[in-house]
């Protein structure tokens, strides 16, 4: 396949593709098609024949977009019927809150520091000096300078080598540099300070790069270098800087004269480009939609002077001039969820600008996985005078970006995607013909979200006979010449700049987390995570779900919660509440795979139990009973449909709200059974959807519907009107909320927002519930200390509680007005100060048997000697994993002995002693290796209301991996359901997860702006509290501001959590990520070959990486390549565990050109950096089929040039070092975790890597299963879990 056109085409004997294509997928043309194909292709030849004849011909015409307004009449002007799309925007909610001071240069420590020397370097972008022709480009976030002596005729042919100066350098990242007109200045992106990215000037000196060395006595004397490692070592140390130590550092980085341009807080601004006057700046602002995908808009700013140091640039100051569009059909509310924007903007004369936009997601929406040779970007101009915009190049074929003009303006290149190659292409805009002057180019990355550029810039030389520009890790001189009729065409043969670089980088040290899974499997655990709760009528008691389990707490006691009694104790119940006005009964659904839910009745004081009867099947939530003075009650709950684990094709009906009548027991009743009579689903405009939805009666005939942003009454008293529905009273609508509850008694509410809990008094149906400071409702009041979910009031409405981990908190709503003035005063965290003294906080404690306990009272009550608890593996090749080399981690004819759910020993056969009694297991040769390690696993079932058991796990489970880690899962939802796993409810892999992902972007959901040190704690508090030592890893996801950043890593470091960020597309924070000593990479670098600069600098840093290429960044995803050449639908083992319907929309496909299939070059970067030290891990990001995807994601990882034991040691041993998990799990050593994979014999790991699907049996803890269909194999031999019913056939 080709990769890259010079130097980076790769040897299929680095690895062979994993699969074959068919060429099924490719069908041949019919004769007509190849008629039409032809006549078209002849029709298409003559029209740009005569194109390009008219065009010499007619070659004195203007050039538009270098005319002004003035001679341009034919424009049509912007007048008062001009509608901006972004008139109406306001832009004024994010930040939350203005960051306290922060400067990640000193705010933040840097111990060590990477130096080597590169010749090649990744994603170079450079302007060209107009005078002197020096070469200014960025590398690895450091700013670098090439005399224009470099690129001769003399030196480029014969290949001289030029040493590259670095200009400016230090902790903050810098790239996209850019010389004035004049050449006195220069122009940069750099997140210095707060670590968002700004736009900066600094003067450029004639003396060109040497005078602008950072090792220049002009730039910083001697005495100040001399100082460098002193003074950075006093940093890394922490101690504070003086203002002297500032100056200093700041003279030594190169940007003691650096003035900022622009002063964003969240929104950040890329690509600047100078106005002909000098006097400005044109750049790319980029705009958060509740998606991290940045959608950008052209915006000027002023250049100040760079003397002025006393008047700092206002934030967001600046002026809007090219907007997005909407969408056809969008109004103008809709802006802030435009996900699509222009770029790369440029100005072409006074008032024209040229710039480049994605024109293919028309629909607002980013999708991923483009087509690239149909063309993504087309390239405008647009008048700013007139309003009049052009398109100057269409994006098909191929698209068109980068737009960038020749000097004297007649002539724009710009790169397009040319079937397998990258082309360099010149349009003459006053005749319009296209020249393809060099296919040597790097694939552009038009096919994702590219705030780095979908190519990096380039520039023209200063007489515009030469094009620089990066390609394949070098800067490339592209020499021009002209035609006949003074077209620029291509001239010699382009040649590389070559080049040599000192790189010297600050690092941070790597994040690391140590959990010993082994802590969390003796005897009984505790549980941190609960759900479902509901308080009594005077708020002093309450009930939740643990875990499948519900229980009893009382408020204020420290005696632990009490189970409630339930007819089948193996069952999970769910969705308690207490009957109303009794507190001693309590209502809940207890679940079953096979008959859904059944609704029970516990009496606390006698431990009775009835079962409520006459409902049909049906998947039931929040059962509520009403107040009274008789036994006649009536009872409500909630019918919702099909979901993720229960399918869709049982008891999918009716859904909504559903009431009847029940005679509660009286004294003396001997029957277990209570009828529901009359039951039916009375019409309502709920929405079953809303998973926070929740019912309770405020009085014996009306109910209280609270959905997530609404709550309003419906009252029974009154019979139905003629279209069957009940009157209906709305109480309160929340602006943004994620819960919502109402008190009857106050009418007050109170919600979660930005993840705590407030309580708005006086509500009604005008008051806009929400939390941003300067726009809450008056008298806000912050209830919670570090957030809350579960957010409920007690039966009379007096009492507000939440749960937060193992922590019930409650507050009676009298008492907030003794925090009135606090909460006054307090317009940014309302009152929080005072109000926490208020708090009553009840530590729950709940605990369970842990599996390896479990299994080892399993195994003896199943065992008839005293070692009923052994089990060994005889006659097996082993893959220990222990040491780093196969040499050494080979063992051919070998034992594995497991004891009570831990490896008890290994070794050859004959040298491990078989203890007497044990079970002993014929391998037959077949391998034995670790257990499989998900590092990037996403699946859905968690958010599912009924506790199913899911074959999400199970599916894990019988493709071998037995822990899984999901980057991105609902805080106490995911603990909840991974309590449900090692308590025994369902099988499933070890699950770890980090909680819900702390999110830059504009979602009122998963918000955060860690503006300060206490929100960073807050923040981790919220996920470490719900699973205890089983929370250890936390997911930044496209935060804007790197102080963020360091502020979390900061805090985590204190609570022994990872960080696993989210890649997102933006190279520039990924290295970042790197550099500040984040614990891996998760996804891709989006630049899919990287060079010695970045491999370096990946590799060495301590920075693992998960790059997912399944659905890696920067072409066609690779999970598609198993779409189009496997039968998934028709595959027995899939249809046994996967839903059916997932399946079937595998079955068509659409062919996908190797050259789209970025994964080749990932897996190639990644083989690198293994090989120099990097930890790379398998991550299937729980695409379909699970479990088969993480094979596929083995296999690709592969292809790249790995050999198949590093492959399985990535799968393994290097994901549970770089988690901290190692002493526990990842090897098959004598102490460990007995999790293991057992293949079959014949089957050879080493020689095909598509074999690691073809397991024999899977063990997690010492239990094993056939991993074909599951069946337990021991300790109790054939039995197999029960799943809902989820597929039809």
């Amino acid at each position: 396949m080709h990769l890259d056109v010079r130097r980076d085409v790769k040897s299929t004997k680095q690895g062979e593709l994993p699969l074959t294509l068919s060429a099924t997928y490719a069908p041949p043309q019919t004769r007509c098609s190849r008629a039409t194909g032809a006549f078209l292709t002849l029709l298409a030849s003559v029209c740009l024949a005569f194109l390009v004849w008219r065009g010499a011909l007619f070659s004195g015409v203007f050039n538009p977009i270098r005319a002004s307004s003035a001679n341009n009449p034919s424009s049509p002007s912007l007048g008062p019927e001009y509608d901006d799309p972004a008139s109406e925007f306001k832009d004024d909610v994010f930040p939350l809150r203005q960051h306290d001071p922060w400067d990640i240069s000193t705010d933040f420590p840097y111990p060590r520091t990477l130096k080597y020397d590169v010749e090649e370097g990744t994603w170079l972008r450079l302007d060209v000096h107009p005078v002197s022709g020096d070469i200014v480009f960025d590398m690895a976030g450091d700013l670098y300078c090439l005399p224009a002596s470099s690129y001769t005729y003399e030196n480029v042919a014969l290949g001289i080598t030029a040493q590259a100066i670095p200009i400016l350098t230090g902790v903050p990242h810098d790239s996209d540099p850019r010389f004035s007109p004049e050449g006195d200045r220069l122009a940069f992106r750099s997140d210095a300070g707060l670590g968002v990215d700004n736009i900066w000037v600094m003067p450029w000196s004639a003396g060109g790069c040497t005078e602008m060395d950072v090792y220049s006595p002009s730039v910083a004397s001697p005495d100040v270098i001399a100082l460098k490692e002193y003074e950075d070592n006093l940093l890394a140390q922490g101690v504070k800087e003086t203002e002297d130590r500032r100056l200093r550092r700041l003279s030594r980085e190169g940007r003691l004269s650096a003035r900022q341009v622009t002063n964003e807080t969240y929104n950040w601004v890329s690509d600047p480009r100078w106005h002909p006057s000098g006097a400005k700046i044109i750049a790319t602002k980029w705009y958060f939609s509740s998606r991290s995908l940045g959608a950008g808009e052209g915006w000027e700013y002023p250049v100040p002077s760079l003397d002025d140091k006393e008047h700092p640039v206002e934030v967001n100051a600046g002026k809007r001039l090219i907007s997005r569009d909407l969408p056809f059909g969008w109004s103008k509310s809709n802006y802030v969820e435009q996900q699509i924007g222009h770029e790369q903007f440029s100005w072409a004369a006074d008032d024209v600008v040229v710039y480049a936009g994605n024109v293919r997601d028309s629909q607002g929406t980013f999708e991923y996985s483009k087509d690239v040779h149909s063309g993504i970007y087309s390239v405008f101009s647009k008048n700013l005078t007139s309003g009049f915009r052009e398109v100057l190049v269409d994006a098909f074929p191929g698209g068109a970006s980068r737009p960038t003009l020749s000097r004297d303006g007649r002539t724009l290149a710009f790169v397009r995607r040319v079937r397998d190659k990258e082309a360099l292409v010149l349009k003459d805009l006053e005749t319009g013909t296209l020249h393809y002057i060099w296919f040597g180019l790097t694939y552009d990355l038009s096919t994702i979200y590219a705030p780095m550029g979908t190519y990096p810039s380039f520039a023209f030389s200063p007489s515009d006979d030469a094009i620089l520009i990066w390609a394949a890790g070098q800067i490339y001189h592209v020499p021009l010449s002209k035609n006949t009729v003074g077209e620029r065409v291509a001239g010699a043969e382009p040649r590389p700049v070559r080049f040599h670089a000192q790189i010297e980088i600050k690092v941070a040290d790597t994040l690391r987390a140590k959990t010993d899974v082994r802590d969390l499997e003796e005897e009984n655990q505790r549980l941190h995570a609960f759900t479902h709760l509901s308080l009594d009528n005077s708020g002093k008691k309450a009930l939740f779900q643990a875990s499948g389990v519900t229980y009893l707490q009382v408020i204020g006691s420290s005696v632990p919660a009490e189970r409630v009694p339930v007819a089948h104790p193996k069952a999970a119940y769910y969705s308690p509440s207490f009957v109303g006005g009794d507190g001693a009964l309590v209502i809940h659904a207890r679940w079953s795979d096979t008959f859904f839910s059944r609704f029970e009745i516990a009496d606390l004081n006698s431990g009775t139990v009835y079962e409520l009867t006459n409902l049909p099947m049906g998947r039931y939530f929040s059962p509520v009973v009403s107040g009274g003075d008789t036994a006649r009650r009536t009872i409500a709950f909630i019918k919702l449909g099909g979901g993720v684990l229960t399918g869709d094709v049982v008891a999918t009906t009716h859904t909504g709200i559903w009431v009847g009548e029940i005679t509660l027991p009286t004294e003396g009743s001997s029957s277990p059974v209570i009828e529901v009579e009359g039951a039916r689903k009375i019409s309502t405009t709920i929405d079953p959807s809303d998973d926070k939805l929740k019912i309770s009666f405020i009085s014996s005939s009306k109910l209280l519907v609270q959905e997530s942003d609404r709550v309003f009454t419906v009252d029974l008293s009154e019979d139905a009107d003629e279209w069957g529905r009940y009157v209906e009273e709305e109480l309160a609508e929340g602006y943004s909320t994620d819960e919502l509850a109402f008190s009857h008694a106050s009418q007050g509410a109170a919600f979660v927002n930005f993840l705590h809990v407030y309580y708005a008094p006086n509500v009604n149906t005008s008051t806009a519930l929400w939390s941003k400071p300067g726009k809450a409702p008056t008298g806000l009041t912050r209830l919670s200390l570090d957030g809350g979910h579960d957010v409920v009031f007690s039966g009379d409405g007096t009492v507000i509680g939440w749960l937060l981990g193992p922590y019930l908190h409650t507050v009676p709503v009298s008492l907030l007005s003794t925090c009135s003035n606090a909460i006054q005063k307090d317009t940014t965290t309302f009152g929080i100060g005072c109000v926490r003294n208020l708090l009553n906080v009840t530590e729950i404690a709940v605990y369970y048997e842990s599996e390896v306990a479990r299994l080892h009272r399993e195994a003896k009550v199943h065992a008839t000697t005293a070692n009923g608890d052994v089990v060994t593996f005889v006659n097996a090749t082993i893959l220990s994993m222990e040491n780093g080399e196969l040499s050494a981690d080979l063992i051919t004819g070998g034992s594995v002995v497991l004891r009570g759910g831990y490896i008890d020993a290994v070794g050859k056969d004959g040298e491990v002693s078989i203890p007497k009694g044990s079970v002993v297991i014929q391998a037959d040769g077949g391998y034995i290796v670790p257990g499989f390690i998900d590092a990037h696993a996403h699946w859905s079932g968690e958010s599912e209301a009924l506790p199913a058991s899911s074959w999400e796990m199970e599916t894990f489970l019988a493709y071998g991996v037995t822990t899984v880690h999901n980057p991105s899962l609902q805080n106490y939802l995911g603990f909840v359901g991974r309590g449900r796993v090692e308590s025994g409810l369902m099988i499933g892999p070890r699950v770890f997860h980090t909680g819900q992902i702390i999110y830059g972007a504009s979602s009122y959901t998963y918000h955060h702006d860690i503006a300060n040190a206490e929100e960073a704690k807050e923040a981790l508090t919220r996920i470490k509290v719900e699973g205890g030592p089983a929370s250890w890893s936390y997911k930044n996801y496209n935060l804007p501001a790197r102080a963020s950043r360091q502020r979390l890593l900061l805090q985590a470091r204190q609570m022994n959590m990872a960080c696993v960020p989210e890649g997102g597309m933006n190279f520039d924070w990924d290295l970042t990520y790197i550099v500040d000593g984040m614990t891996t990479v998760e996804h891709n670098i989006p630049v899919s070959v990287l060079y010695d600069d970045l491999l370096s600098l990946f590799a060495w840093s301590g920075t693992g990486t998960t790059p997912t290429h399944i659905v890696n960044y920067g072409g066609a995803f690779g999970e598609q390549y198993l779409w189009a050449t496997e039968d998934l639908p028709g595959d027995p083992k899939l249809r046994r565990f996967t839903r059916h319907d997932i399946l079937e929309g595998l079955s068509e496909s659409t062919a996908r050109p190797l050259n789209s299939l970025a994964f080749l070059n990932v897996s190639t970067s990644v083989a690198k950096m293994v090989h120099r030290g990097i930890h790379a891990h398998v991550g299937a990001h729980g695409e379909p089929p699970l479990g088969l995807m993480y094979h596929h994601e083995m296999a690709l990882a592969k292809v790249g040039g790995l050999s198949n034991y590093e492959v399985l040691r990535a799968a393994t041993i290097h994901a549970a070092v770089t988690f901290g998990l190692d002493k526990s799990i990842g090897s098959v050593s004598a102490g460990k975790l007995a999790d293991l994979v057992v293949y079959p014999g014949g089957v050879d790991l080493l020689e095909d890597i598509r074999k690691t699907r073809d397991l024999k049996y899977v063990i997690r803890g010492g239990r094993i299963w056939e991993a074909e269909d599951m069946t337990e194999v021991w300790p109790v031999k054939g039995r197999k879990q029960t799943l809902p019913p989820i597929n039809v056939d």
